[in-house]
């Protein structure tokens, strides 16, 4: 039996054993009840018929039983008593409602009454097991005769029969309530353990839990609880792993900013891209569905740290290589260019040709090397100048850029801050190409203030504050772009902002000119936040 069913019955009969049980006790104290309203009924009524002048009288006179009995059994039909009994001192019956026992002695106690005092006893008499009161009848100071007054328990038993239906019918209706109940309640219960058994709910959990943690994915299930606020329901360990979340409950504040945004209404994405603190994340999402209704979201977490590491490393091999190619095109053509003035005889214009050439080319050269004590960066700083050049953008590596050797960032750090902060600033500045304009960029990398600063300005439109913040933290596809994969292209400021934060810096436009970007990294840190704990 599922779940819900076998709460069923365990509801209904723990309901019936309770409700049956108060009704027993119920029962017993209307019984209990009934009792002590005989004892109060015949107690006043012995004591108001003791209390008559007629009774008192006729005790007195020579024949008691004449005008003591038809008195006696008119009251007990009005008061609706089995036996109004009046006796003497003695006990001798002058009344009773069998008029065969009248001379007879009484068969219950009257000690405590002869005493002066009014009692009740339960006692079988004559007539049966009853409850009776005897009070004395006084003359002044002298008890003259006694009264009893009873009900047969037989009596107390109809009476109390008769109330049974009204009884029994509540507690049928209480039944019938608890069952209705507990009926709503297991229907509940059905749903929300899908009419499944126990043994299946336990495999179903062991098998749960057993592919969250196998999965090579980082799972993260958004959802609402009955207030409507955004919660997280679940989150495997390789999530744990990847978002640096600690193990129990997780709040959706815990979560890195990008991915709080998603909530369990957002809509279905494949392969958006995240930066983190320290990773690169391809996030997937979809919705959950339950009956065709909506009840949350599913996100799927995949690694691609390492993958966009090589990426960003074959992108700058591809780019270097592109590089030399053009280059060995160009010199190339010089070189047939320079033969061809000798073979002509102008030996004077072929010696200028080459020396102006070598001249431009080395005096950047030696500029770079003398002020850049970091070889990958002087190497990067030449290659971007050249490949600008390829595409029309004229790039300018500033008289004051200089920097001693690398005390904060790694080299392939460095590469990638320099790196993407130009190829955005020549994409920026291509775009804003016209036939008046030539787009040019503006590249200084130097050391102020205990900082290491890199400002890159360009032509392009430039970029405030809040479209900054976006750049740096929003996901892009990684579908297909002219050939290229478009993460390649809107990485680039994520991975630079990644690069600052994890060294405590700052990347920020520059208000008196928006196409600047500005990166302040202090040179000495008291520890690095690269991602380690």
């Amino acid at each position: 039996m599922s779940v819900a069913t076998r709460l069923l019955i365990l509801q209904l009969v723990v309901l019936t054993l309770v409700i049956a049980a108060l009704s027993v006790l119920i029962a017993l104290d209307e019984r209990r009840d009934s009792d002590d309203a005989s004892r109060r009924e015949v107690t006043g009524i012995a004591e108001t018929y003791a209390l008559s002048a007629s009774t008192i009288a006729a005790l007195r006179s020579p024949d008691p039983t004449a005008l003591l009995q038809p008195e006696a059994e008119r009251i007990r039909a009005a008061t609706d008593t089995d036996f109004i009994v009046v006796m003497a001192p003695d006990g001798t019956r002058y009344t009773h409602p069998d008029p065969t026992l009248i001379g007879q002695r009484f068969g219950g106690h009257i000690d405590r009454a002869l005493a002066g005092e009014t009692f009740t006893e339960t006692y079988t008499g004559s007539l049966g097991p009853s409850i009776r009161a005897v009070t004395p009848v006084r003359d002044g100071d002298e008890i003259v005769g006694l009264v009893s007054v009873g009900v047969t328990r037989e009596r107390i038993g109809q009476q109390f029969a008769n109330s049974l239906p009204s009884l029994l019918g509540i507690s049928a209706i209480a039944v019938g309530i608890a069952a209705i109940g507990a009926t709503l309640v297991s229907n509940r219960i059905r749903r929300q353990t899908l009419g499944l058994d126990p043994d299946q709910l336990r495999r179903m959990y062991e098998h749960h839990d057993a592919v969250l943690r196998s999965i090579g994915e980082g799972l993260i299930v958004f959802g609402r609880d009955r207030d409507g606020r955004v919660r997280v329901d679940v989150v495997n360990d390789e999530a744990r792993r990847l978002l640096w979340l600690p193990d129990g409950p997780i709040t959706v504040d815990q979560l890195p900013e990008t991915l709080r945004r998603i909530g369990p209404d957002a809509d279905e994405e494949h392969d958006e891209v995240h930066v983190t603190a320290d990773r690169i994340l391809v996030v997937g999402r979809a919705p959950v569905l339950w009956d065709g209704r909506r009840i949350g979201t599913v996100v799927t977490l995949r690694d691609h740290t390492d993958l966009q590491n090589a990426l960003g490393e074959l992108d700058s091999t591809r780019s270097v290589a592109e590089s030399l190619r053009a280059q060995a095109h160009e010199y190339a053509n010089r070189l047939h260019t320079i033969v061809t003035m000798v073979e002509l005889g102008h030996h004077d214009e072929a010696v200028v040709f080459t020396t102006a050439e070598l001249a431009t080319s080395q005096q950047l050269i030696d500029r770079l090397i003398a002020a850049v004590h970091e070889p990958a960066l002087a190497a990067l700083l030449l290659g971007k100048v050249t490949e600008a050049a390829q595409q029309g953008v004229e790039l300018t590596v500033t008289e004051d850029t200089a920097m001693g050797p690398l005390t904060t960032l790694t080299p392939l750090e460095m590469v990638t801050v320099v790196g993407n902060l130009i190829d955005n600033a020549i994409d920026a500045a291509r775009s804003t190409e016209t036939d008046e304009t030539a787009p040019w960029v503006e590249v200084t990398v130097a050391e102020e203030d205990s900082n290491l600063v890199i400002r890159v300005a360009d032509s392009g439109p430039g970029m405030d504050p809040d479209a900054l913040t976006r750049a740096m933290t929003r996901g892009y596809s990684t579908k297909q772009v002219d050939g290229r994969p478009a993460m390649q292209r809107g990485l680039g400021l994520a991975l630079v902002a990644q690069v600052v934060a994890r060294h405590g810096g700052r990347l920020r436009t520059e208000p008196s000119l928006a196409g600047m970007l500005v990166v302040e990294i202090p040179l000495h840190t008291p520890g690095r936040r690269d991602g380690t704990r």
